[in-house]
């Protein structure tokens, strides 16, 4: 229940009439106030009795030979709906002191030096003492700090609104099951579940549990700067980063709602009746809100952060701004999703469709971080350093399969430049990308959607992929792929080859051991030591032996279709380049041998390639 007190005891005895006030004790007024534009015929001794400067002004202002006087009380604080409250408190008349009505009183009554000089229980007194009982009060001290707005120069010269905000920062603050905060009114936070209405009686089973958030949407009504001073306060004391972030976060999506048309978020003041600010002011507002986010890692979402940048640049705020909450996103870039980076690129005379710019900027901070992470750690770490190592492996390499999937999203626009995709890809260390199918398809779509690269372009793009590091399945799609250069292609080729040689060789290994340990000595041990389960044992191994001769089989007869491929491939490439030097330049039969073209694998030259086919087929193998 909201706090109030009652000052004095007597019935109303002033009527309004228009702008005009009067005093219908049956006395002629002696002395007018005028405040702003309403006028108060009031009487001389209930004023001067209770204030200084009314004392003052009626002893100055009034003639010898004229019994009223008349001034004007042009800087009083709350205006004539304060005075109104003044003067029926100087004629003993009752009055409700309430928290939305105390801070006028208070700064007025101090306007009016109305102290105990001027009789005991004055209007400071009353309104002090109020504004104590008002602190112990969340939702009353949030009034009284809201209606410090109207009288904000002289609130702050009294200290009421430092006051209000200590207060509110100490609750928010504390542990709202220790001291039972808020207090009853703030929110839907202290409701209880299991509300049940009996004969219009409410009856509730349990109190429902306070989340951290219940303070949000209480101060979410209150001005920027006070707001600012709020969130300096409980950071000060000792409030969490992640509750402080939520909080900013609630309060932008109130008042800035450029963000939310740009955005997904769902607009949380949707229902409320406050103007939508111009484009300037939620300009500052966000610029204020980036200054006022807190500075660890994590504890704003990356998607907000994302929305924040966006909002920046259609609103076009400052260069620092855009720079801080570029650098905040790039410290946890591996936390962000694909949709969110893909930022349209803002004005007319852009090249790409999305600002590529901007996500090199933020890739270029995450890397700078790395950097001096990997720099910073020693040579030789403790055992308790291995995880962290390990998560900044995976982080990097989350944001390395973040590049490639940008990439092949911004691939097909035919205006990017091969420069600034080919910096983009290679500002991933190779070692970030445990395979390289996420490089190669970004590859494939760009080679696709501009034809008209030459050779050389071509095969400087595709050294930004690791051949070796290929899977089957796009190794495959590489081999036959038409858009590759020759020479990418017989190095996928190759390593293939190797790769199955490789995995040949360590299967037949794997067999050979596997037929050793079938021999009678192995089963006359095992007879010996009377074990039953080394004959189970041994009837698994058959049984995986067999199953290894079956893939190996399937292997061969994989590599081999491939060999053909390749065979036909090279075969097809040697007679068109043959025939196109056959029409651009004749040669006769003596210097033919110079106009011939060889392709050569990268690694083994054509003749030697052939030769160690032909020997491999004769084997056991191949």
């Amino acid at each position: 229940m909201a706090c109030m007190k009652l000052l004095g005891s007597k019935s109303e005895a002033f009527h309004r009439d228009g702008q005009t006030w009067h005093c219908t004790s049956g006395l002629q007024s002696d002395v007018t106030v005028e405040v702003g534009e309403m006028s108060f015929h009031l009487h001389k001794f209930p004023l001067l009795s209770r204030s200084a400067l009314l004392e003052k002004l009626i002893g100055e202002l009034t003639s010898a030979d004229s019994s009223t006087c008349l001034f004007q009380l042009t800087q009083l604080p709350g205006g004539a709906k304060a005075f109104e409250l003044v003067a029926k408190f100087c004629y003993g008349v009752k009055i409700e002191l309430t928290s939305m009505n105390v801070v006028s009183l208070r700064c007025a009554a101090e306007y009016l030096q109305m102290n105990e000089e001027y009789g005991d229980g004055n209007l400071i007194a009353q309104t002090e003492a109020f504004l104590v009982e008002v602190f112990g009060s969340w939702t009353d001290t949030i009034n009284a700090l809201e209606t410090c707005e109207e009288v904000l120069p002289h609130a702050e010269e009294l200290h009421i609104v430092s006051r209000c905000i200590n207060s509110l920062a100490m609750k928010a603050c504390a542990d709202p099951k220790l001291f039972n905060w808020p207090a009853a009114g703030c929110s839907e936070a202290g409701k209880a579940t299991g509300t049940v209405l009996w004969n219009g009686i409410c009856t509730s089973t349990k109190p429902q549990p306070m989340s951290d958030d219940w303070w949000y949407e209480d101060v979410s009504f209150l001005s920027l700067h006070l707001y600012k001073r709020l969130i300096q306060a409980v950071e000060a004391g000792g409030m969490r980063p992640e509750n402080i972030a939520g909080a900013i976060v609630f309060y932008a999506k109130k008042y800035v709602p450029q963000m939310n048309r740009q955005s997904s978020f769902k607009n949380l003041n949707s229902g409320s009746t406050i103007s939508v600010p111009s484009e300037a002011d939620q300009r500052t507002l966000l610029e204020e809100i980036v200054e006022l986010l807190p500075n660890q890692k994590g504890v704003v979402h990356t998607r907000f952060l994302l929305r924040l940048l966006h909002t920046a640049m259609v609103l076009q705020s400052s260069p620092s701004c855009r720079e801080n909450l570029e650098r905040r996103v790039g410290l946890q870039l591996d936390q962000a999703a694909l949709e969110d980076l893909l930022i349209p690129n803002m004005g007319y005379s852009v090249e790409t469709m999305y600002d590529m710019d901007c996500f090199s900027r933020i890739l270029g901070h995450f890397m700078s971080m790395e950097q001096a992470s990997a720099s910073a750690s020693p040579c030789i770490v403790e055992e308790s350093q291995i995880m962290d190592g390990t998560h900044s492996l995976a982080s990097i390499t989350m944001v390395a399969n973040l590049v490639d999937a940008y990439l092949a999203d911004v691939a097909p626009d035919v205006n990017l430049k091969l420069q600034k995709f080919q910096s983009l890809a290679a500002a991933v260390p190779d070692y970030a990308r445990p395979i390289s199918d996420g490089i190669y398809r970004a590859i494939d779509i760009y080679l696709k959607a501009h034809p008209w690269l030459t050779d050389s372009e071509r095969e400087q793009i595709c050294r930004l992929m690791n051949c070796q590091k290929l899977s089957l399945e796009a190794s495959t799609h590489a081999a036959q792929n038409e858009r590759l250069p020759l020479r990418v292609i017989v190095q996928v080729l190759f390593f293939e080859q190797l790769r199955l040689r490789t995995s040949i060789s360590g299967w037949f290994f794997v067999s050979d051991n596997l037929e050793n340990s079938q021999n009678p000595s192995s089963v006359v041990s095992a007879s010996k030591n009377g074990g039953c389960h080394q004959r189970v044992v041994s009837r698994g191994r058959v049984s995986c032996a067999e199953d290894m001769k079956e893939r190996i089989s399937d292997l061969e007869k994989e590599c081999q279709s491939m060999r053909e491929e390749f065979h036909k491939l090279v075969r097809a490439k040697r007679g068109w380049s043959f025939f196109c030097k056959r029409r651009s330049h004749p040669c006769n039969s003596k210097s033919s041998k110079h106009c011939s073209i060889k392709a050569e694998p990268p690694f083994v030259k054509e003749d030697q390639y052939h030769a160690n086919n032909h020997a491999e087929n004769k084997g056991p193998g191949c």
